[in-house]
């Protein structure tokens, strides 16, 4: 098989998990899913989930890790919502702290 055939079923596999994933959760009874350890794990799984996608994103470039001007404009903004500034406050002082230190070169 060619490589570009490779890639359509590996497509179509990916889906046919997906959905397989989908619909094993409709299998599992009500009386598992309301128990107060499972919301909270469910809670923190997604504040997991969006943490990850967040560091690949800002700490990685290709498969390195990258210290660039993404680091100081997430420290800026992490400063700032702990501060509890104002959301467009948080993306405006990270956008021009990135840009700031790319113009100076860092990244």
């Amino acid at each position: 098989m060619s490589p570009y055939a490779w890639l359509w079923v590996a497509i179509v596999a990916a889906g046919v998990v997906s959905w397989l994933t989908k619909a094993t959760g409709h299998l599992v009874p009500e009386r598992w899913l309301e128990h107060p350890r499972v919301h909270r794990i469910a809670s923190y799984l997604t504040v997991a989930l969006l943490f990850a996608l967040f560091a690949v994103q800002a700490f990685t470039s290709g498969r390195d890790l990258a210290f660039d001007a993404r680091v100081a404009a997430v420290a800026v903004a992490a400063i700032l919502l702990w501060r509890r500034a104002p959301f467009i406050v948080v993306v405006v002082a990270a956008a021009g702290v990135a840009a700031g230190a790319r113009a100076l070169g860092w990244g």
